[in-house]
């Protein structure tokens, strides 16, 4: 389906991505129009695959898992990249995994509790089947973790 967002689309994908949780009815308060309106458009946006749902935002430090790291996984074919990814897809603490060019094959991130614990996940990962080498980037400070922050740049 191809699907031309308009202004009225724009606004209403900027209070979705400040506040998923933010009722239609409020939208619909604020930009002055019925709150058919929004659920209508809404779910256009979903069934063009524009909208793929909503997230929750979780601060892990919170939960006691302070260690990030990213990792570069080289894989001895690879045409055993989409096997690869499904074993990743099954340890929990890989939180973000991208077929990458370059260095690496692979380039996923983690979050772990302390050294110790992501010591074990890199572990699982080595032992995962045609992975020949990872090579793992301490995360010192998170900055800028922001996947909607484009939409703000994005043009009508």
């Amino acid at each position: 389906m191809n699907y031309q967002l308009d202004e009225i689309d724009k606004r209403i994908l900027d209070f979705l991505v400040k506040n998923t949780r933010m009722p239609f009815t409020e939208i619909a308060k604020q930009m002055d129009v019925s709150a058919g309106t929004i659920h209508v458009r809404v779910k256009k946006m979903e069934d063009a695959g524009i909208i793929l749902g909503s997230s929750l935002s979780i601060d892990y430090g919170k939960l006691d898992y302070h260690f990030t790291a990213f990792i570069g996984i080289l894989l001895t074919k690879s045409n055993r990249t989409q096997d690869v990814l499904k074993e990743l897809s099954t340890i929990p603490n890989v939180v973000e995994a991208s077929v990458i060019s370059g260095k690496y094959n692979i380039f996923c991130k983690m979050r772990a509790k302390n050294t110790e614990d992501a010591k074990r996940i890199i572990y699982m990962i080595d032992d995962i089947q045609d992975v020949m080498r990872t090579e793992s980037m301490i995360s010192m400070e998170e900055y800028l973790s922001d996947k909607n922050r484009l939409i703000d740049a994005v043009r009508i």
